[in-house]
């Protein structure tokens, strides 16, 4: 099964959303249903990365560096102008 790690942005707020999922395109539909807190704060958002894991054990780490400090400036680099489309 693969897993996929996302980072959402959001559009007006400029917030950052770091998630993984099974199941990217229902996730991404609970966000935008502002299905939870973490939605609500950030609005309308669009889809600025995504990596796809083997395994679940794998996106944790990956999803806990991009909630560091060196992860969050890491995004800050690479991320500051990208949006991609729920298919890319």
């Amino acid at each position: 099964m693969e897993i996929v790690l996302y980072v959402i942005r959001g559009r007006f707020s400029l917030k950052r959303y770091v998630g993984i999922t099974n199941d990217l395109s229902r996730r991404l539909a609970e966000h935008r249903a502002n299905k939870d807190k973490s939605s609500q704060l950030i609005g309308e958002f669009d889809l600025i990365h995504r990596e796809s894991f083997a395994s679940y054990a794998e996106a944790r780490v990956r999803e806990k560096y991009l909630k560091s400090g060196q992860g969050r400036q890491w995004m800050d680099q690479n991320l500051a102008n990208r949006a991609l489309t729920d298919e890319e």
